[in-house]
């Protein structure tokens, strides 16, 4: 019987992962964004714009993946191996899945999920869904892709190039990047007459709100809904509101040393980590037993320890 580390166990489980984001992501830019001429940022943008250009001649797939291998080797020189295997994978993937689901690999050519009634029945009395449907299935793609250690090269390279050289923040490279795709493609769309559906400005509109959706279900899918509450507690009452914790809550709690700056006044500070629902308890302790305390509440993403459940 052949036994598996728990590194190459994890390798694995990480690969299938992005594997399931890639198909994602293609589901929704393949199936719902390129007939809609809603455009996304980044090398996808890009790669849809001259599928355009082109005709539709062009496949939105093997034009991202075509795009990105110059940017995955000028990643490498410039970052080093930072932009490694799941990078190549990530993009390669997505790129495939694509053209696959539109129909464009030989051999599948009847695939063509875009063409299927109901998503055409979609498009023409329900565009807005359509597009939600899309920055949907695009952010929790891309939220998966990220969230298992790939990446899908594109804007995250030439952002990560931009701040070693510039100085630019990730954030704001990546936003002039796909500030300048959309506003492109938006150009192309009206100059060629491409959108039966929607005017062109009114597709560059709703492409800024479909960045703004997807963007959000990445930060969701990478640090998930906020699962726990950690607080900040001040009081002279110190002992007895960590011993009521404890007691009453069956939460550990930390004690630090503090001073106040204006009384110049030294005191234990208890620190506290719990779980959402309890903390309007919490808060009632804490009134019931100094109700002058001082307390800071704050959402926690993730906790590793006793008590508390990991994140995938």
């Amino acid at each position: 019987m052949i036994r598996i580390s728990k590194r190459n166990r994890q390798r694995i489980r990480d690969y299938i992962a992005i594997t399931l984001g890639s198909i994602l992501m293609a589901l929704g830019i393949g199936v719902f964004l390129v007939d809609a001429k809603v455009v996304p940022g980044g090398v996808s943008g890009l790669a849809m714009t001259i599928h355009y250009l082109s005709n539709n001649k062009i496949p939105v797939g093997l034009m991202i993946w075509l795009i990105n291998i110059p940017l995955y080797i000028w990643g490498i020189r410039e970052l080093g191996n930072q932009f490694g295997k799941r990078t190549f994978v990530g993009f390669t993937l997505s790129s495939f899945f694509i053209d696959f689901f539109r129909g464009n690999i030989p051999g599948f050519r009847s695939i063509q999920l875009q063409n299927s009634p109901s998503i055409q029945n979609m498009f023409q009395n329900d565009f807005i869904l359509a597009v939600l449907f899309g920055a949907v299935l695009l952010g929790v793609g891309l939220g998966v892709i990220f969230k298992f250690r790939g990446t899908t090269g594109g804007s995250d390279i030439v952002a990560a190039i931009m701040r070693k050289r510039y100085g630019w923040k990730t954030g704001q490279a990546i936003m002039f990047t796909d500030f300048f795709v959309i506003t492109f493609a938006g150009f192309v769309i009206h100059a060629k007459s491409l959108s039966t559906v929607k005017p062109a400005l009114s597709l560059t509109l709703y492409a800024f709100i479909l960045l703004f959706i997807s963007s959000r279900l990445i930060d969701f899918i990478i640090e998930g809904a906020d699962y726990a509450k950690a607080a900040i507690i001040i009081s002279p009452k110190y002992k007895e509101i960590a011993e009521a914790i404890m007691d009453t809550l069956n939460r550990g709690a930390t004690a630090f040393y503090g001073r106040g700056i204006y009384t110049n006044q030294e005191r234990e500070i208890i620190y506290t980590v719990i779980t959402r629902k309890d903390t309007t308890l919490l808060t009632d302790i804490i009134k019931e037993v100094d109700p002058k305390a001082f307390v800071i509440i704050y959402n926690v993403h993730e906790v590793l320890g006793e008590g508390f459940r990991r994140r995938i």
